[in-house]
């Protein structure tokens, strides 16, 4: 057995207990400050979606509604801060666009859950930053080595892997010493797990997924400051996570070279579009394959595409659906409706009865390719009178790493069509943007600005919070 110092969980502490704002690469601290901005800014446009309001109600009966807590985003009852990062994440998570680190929506375990902790002065708004590179290294690192051999099993990357993320951002945040982030690691890994199977029913617990992953890897974090006794082999040992989970070896050593070399939150990618991640560059070909068809009937569309992407659970449906749940998934829905009715929006995605689109998708045949990398795709169109149109698309993380301004473009733009007044994503570009120096206030009051907000009375400076 390697000594407790050796160990997984240790070597990640050592690193995030040394994360500062300082220490950090200026691209490292501008990837944040983007991940910041789409995360609320998506989260704004996803206040009419239907989840949050589920988790809310949920957080309530779990936890009650106190003068003194802290904000659930959208709509302005306060609780605790389990119960606003539940609710909150349930929100960032709505309309299925939020930030991805490889196959894990880490962004949306994180964000609610660490804006919670600043607004209830648990970790100054100083530390906010550092805490969210902490939370996407720390589950990144677990996710890009692991996530190829549990997804195939059945098992989704977000809670997975979040409730890593969580605890760690969670620990850096509250200001845990290196033996106690340790702790807190080891007992997320004893804490997390979450299925794909409702992908394949089209139904919505992967919506809470999130949220729970966020209170798990929270909860993590308390015992471990409250003094728990945690296993130091949580990830390598013989029963640990990674042979529960991955059913293969870990060698921590060259997991820990790779902290601060290969940073995972520059793995983080934005959705243009309100489908699945794998499903965005499907998207991106069949919107150029479109203009080719100029409306001419189509006979056949034959897919190809990552195995890995074509396994995951409901990329292959069919149908028949009656849920957003299953539209977003399914690579044949979406390319359907990408070629008979242009960009997908969340009013088209819900539109189970467009006899037109159903009928395509019957004829849409998915085809595991090896050949095909991941985030890649070779669509051919057959026409009517049997011309055939190829597109084959080839991108990569970085055709999707996009910078501040097209991220502000993007969330505005959602905004518009959603009814989010413009000042709101001026204060959440003016929050993210000043930090350190920034209150978490405009935050709070860029949510209590959407035109649905039911407690808008109820937002304003909570406990005096200020600059944390």
């Amino acid at each position: 057995m390697t000594a407790p110092d050796d160990t997984l969980a240790a070597a990640i502490a050592r690193f995030i207990a040394g994360l500062t704002l300082d220490s950090l690469p200026p691209d490292v601290v501008e990837k944040a400050r983007v991940c910041l901005l789409n995360g609320y800014g998506i989260a704004l446009g996803g206040h009419g979606t239907s989840y949050a309001p589920v988790a809310r109600a949920a957080a309530l009966a779990l936890h009650g509604e106190h003068s003194g807590g802290v904000t659930m985003l959208g709509d302005g009852r306060r609780t605790s801060v389990p119960g606003a990062a539940l609710a909150g994440s349930a929100l960032f998570h709505g309309r299925a666009q939020e930030d991805t680190c490889g196959a894990a929506h880490i962004g949306a375990v994180l964000i609610p859950l660490l804006t919670a902790l600043v607004e209830a002065g648990d970790g100054p708004v100083e530390r906010l930053l550092p805490a969210l590179v902490a939370g996407y290294e720390a589950g990144g690192l677990l996710e890009n080595a692991f996530s190829p051999l549990t997804t195939p099993a059945g098992l989704r990357a977000s809670p997975l892997y979040g409730t890593l993320a969580a605890a760690a951002g969670a620990a850096c945040l509250l200001g845990l010493p290196e033996e106690r982030i340790a702790a807190a690691l080891a007992n997320a890994a004893s804490f997390t797990g979450g299925i794909l199977q409702s992908f394949d029913d089209g139904t919505d617990e992967w919506r809470y997924q999130v949220g729970v992953a966020a209170v798990n890897g929270l909860t993590a974090a308390r015992l471990a400051a409250a003094g728990s006794i945690s296993a130091p082999h949580a990830f390598e040992g013989r029963t640990g996570f990674v042979r529960a989970f991955a059913r293969t070896g870990c060698d921590p050593v060259e997991l820990a070279a790779r902290l601060g070399r290969d940073w995972s939150i520059h793995r983080v990618t934005f959705k243009p579009y309100p489908v699945c991640a794998f499903n965005q560059t499907p998207v991106t070909a069949a919107l150029a394959l479109r203009g080719e068809v100029e409306g001419r009937a189509i006979r056949s569309v034959t897919v190809r595409m990552n195995p890995f992407e074509t396994g995951y659970a409901g990329m292959d449906s069919n149908g028949p659906f009656a849920s957003i749940s299953g539209t977003l998934m399914s690579i044949p829905f979406c390319i359907a409706l990408t070629l008979l009715r242009g960009v997908p929006t969340m009013e088209t995605m819900t539109r189970y009865d467009d006899g037109a689109v159903n009928a395509l998708v019957e004829r849409v045949d998915l085809v595991p390719d090896e050949g095909v990398r991941r985030l890649c795709c070779a669509i051919e169109v057959v026409l009517e009178d049997g011309t055939a149109l190829t597109r084959r698309q080839d991108m990569t993380t970085d055709d999707f790493a996009l910078p501040w301004e097209a991220v502000s473009a993007l969330v505005r733009r959602i905004g518009g069509e959603t009814g989010v007044p413009a000042d709101a994503y001026d204060r959440i570009e003016r929050f993210a943007r000043a930090l350190p120096d920034a209150a978490i206030d405009d935050v709070l009051e860029a949510f209590g600005r959407l035109p649905d907000h039911p407690h808008q009375a109820s937002v304003s400076l909570v406990k005096g919070v200020g600059n944390g």
